[in-house]
């Protein structure tokens, strides 16, 4: 520990996507934490001008707090790498893997892991409930979003058309997948981890953006209501996922876990969120004994580059 206390770092916040606000909340927590364990830190509202900023600014590290595209994809980590500074978090590969819901589920597919049944669409392709290998209700998805932003659960053939048309409007590719009925669980990753098992029970239809991120809007329960067998088969499932995208450093990993016992996997989250609200930071606390600030402390020290130089 401490072989980044004499280095300036970045802060990484804001950004381009639909999730900027989020992110904003996410880095103001982290550069106070970083700044509360005496690091030199300078919080960084990322734009188009980001490579020129981190000179000016004189980053010699990253801790990337942005979500979404351009941030959580694989793009931020690129600059990082031809900039030569060490970063927070998953690589290029495995970070474009992990924000594109097609190519990950085919990842987790070759490494045996169990994803929703599902369909692929672009753009101008016709949706029809009959070519599909299953019925309602189902679930409509852009390819390379996060936070739950454009996803809606379809019941009736009548609700299908306006669910297109959201996802959309974020993405010229969508998933259409089968409703998997299970408890919402995600399992944090550390270090390359798992470092527990937390339960989701939101009070909308399911943990969409409003629940993430209203105050009162969902429990958490930890550690999840599994059976101990099944909470670690859970919580390696959740390592196994991580490991198949080729993720790095930490993560989050949200599965459907049926009253059968079945694991789903839903998605990785290589730069999950770290608000007040925020589930990593609450997994670190009760499974780990980690503080909010010692969590930063520990993703801050792992910060490296991915792609090794000539």
């Amino acid at each position: 520990m401490g072989s980044f206390k004499n280095k300036r770092i970045g802060v990484l916040m804001g950004g381009l996507s639909a999730e900027r606000e989020v992110s904003l909340k996410s880095g103001t927590a982290v550069h106070q934490a970083l700044l509360a364990k005496g690091y030199d830190a300078v919080a960084i509202d990322v734009g188009r001008d980001l490579s020129e900023v981190l000179k000016r600014e004189g980053v010699q590290a990253a801790f990337i707090a942005l979500h979404g595209r351009y941030g959580e994809d694989g793009c931020v980590q690129g600059l990082l790498e031809l900039m030569q500074i060490p970063y927070t978090g998953s690589g290029v590969l495995a970070s474009a893997l992990a924000m594109h819901k097609l190519y990950s589920k085919q990842a987790f597919a070759s490494s045996g892991i169990q994803t929703a049944p599902f369909h692929c669409f672009r753009r101008g392709e016709s949706v029809c409930l009959d070519d599909l290998k299953f019925g309602l209700p189902l679930v409509v998805k852009p390819v390379q979003e996060g936070s739950s932003v454009g996803i809606s659960i379809v019941k009736q053939q009548s609700e299908l058309e306006a669910a297109l048309e959201l996802a959309f409007r974020y993405d010229d590719e969508i998933l259409v997948e089968q409703f998997v009925k299970g408890q919402e669980i995600q399992i944090g990753i550390l270090d390359e981890n798992p470092i527990g098992a937390i339960e989701i029970v939101p009070k909308n239809e399911f943990y969409d953006f409003e629940a993430k991120y209203t105050d009162g809007m969902a429990e958490h329960i930890f550690p999840a209501r599994l059976n101990q067998e099944l909470y670690e088969i859970a919580q390696q499932v959740g390592l196994s996922a991580h490991r198949a995208l080729g993720c790095s450093g930490y993560s989050r990993v949200d599965l459907l876990v049926t009253e059968v016992g079945e694991c789903f996997v839903l998605e990785v989250n290589t730069l999950p969120g770290m608000t007040a609200l925020s589930l990593l930071p609450e997994i670190a606390a009760k499974g780990a004994g980690l503080c909010f600030e010692a969590l930063v402390e520990r993703i801050i020290e792992s910060s490296s580059l991915k792609i090794k130089a000539n």
